[in-house]
């Protein structure tokens, strides 16, 4: 029988839930929820069950429980993965390791498939990219003339503005920083334009 004179135990629940979704991007575990409640596996699964029959979460076994908050939120916020750095100087390899996940409010940042980079250099601080902020980029692998992009040079990934020379046969990587020259090259792939500079007001 389902002890439902204890209905702090469902807040606990929902609680390590959505904060399990917020550092890790995806659904616990009941082995995990036990751990991180103290509560037992098989505690947690009959609560578990007694939530989804009535209407307090969606649950499908294993890895796969979504709480009414976390239903709510993602159709208004978009997951975007956080990965390593970018450089703003010397190109840098920009390692795709995947750090943690934040969710950004589609009404500020649209819907689109993003990632953050965080930036490392100098060369884009009179583009407003500071050492150390994060970049919201769009995963696309074109761009126009102008724009800001996360270009892979061999190894290299680098933070700059993309100019295409098709006369020259070249492109050009221009940095946002007066006292730096530009880098040509032959060939870039381009891994994404960045849209938006997340950083503290100083």
């Amino acid at each position: 029988m389902m002890p439902t004179k204890n209905p702090e135990y469902f807040v606990l629940l929902e609680k390590f839930i959505d904060d399990y979704y917020e550092e890790n991007g995806g659904s616990p575990s009941v082995r995990e929820i036990s751990k991180g409640t103290s509560l037992s596996t098989a505690t947690v699964s009959r609560y578990l069950n007694h939530m989804k029959d009535n209407g307090m979460i969606k649950y499908g076994g294993h890895r796969n429980v979504v709480t009414r908050q976390f239903d709510q939120s993602r159709n208004y916020t978009v997951k975007v993965p956080v990965l390593g750095t970018v450089s703003c100087g010397i190109p840098r390899y920009a390692e795709e390791n995947i750090e943690e996940y934040v969710r950004l409010p589609v009404a500020l940042f649209g819907n689109g498939d993003f990632f953050i980079l965080r930036a490392n250099g100098e060369s884009m601080i009179e583009a407003g990219i500071d050492h150390g902020d994060f970049v919201l980029i769009k995963r696309q692998n074109h761009a126009q003339s102008g724009q800001i992009v996360v270009a892979l040079m061999e190894d290299d990934a680098t933070l700059k503005r993309y100019f295409a020379e098709p006369q020259q046969q070249r492109f050009r990587l221009h940095p946002e920083n007066s006292q730096m020259n530009d880098i040509f090259v032959d060939e870039c792939i381009i891994q994404g334009i960045a849209v938006k500079v997340l950083k503290d007001i100083k």
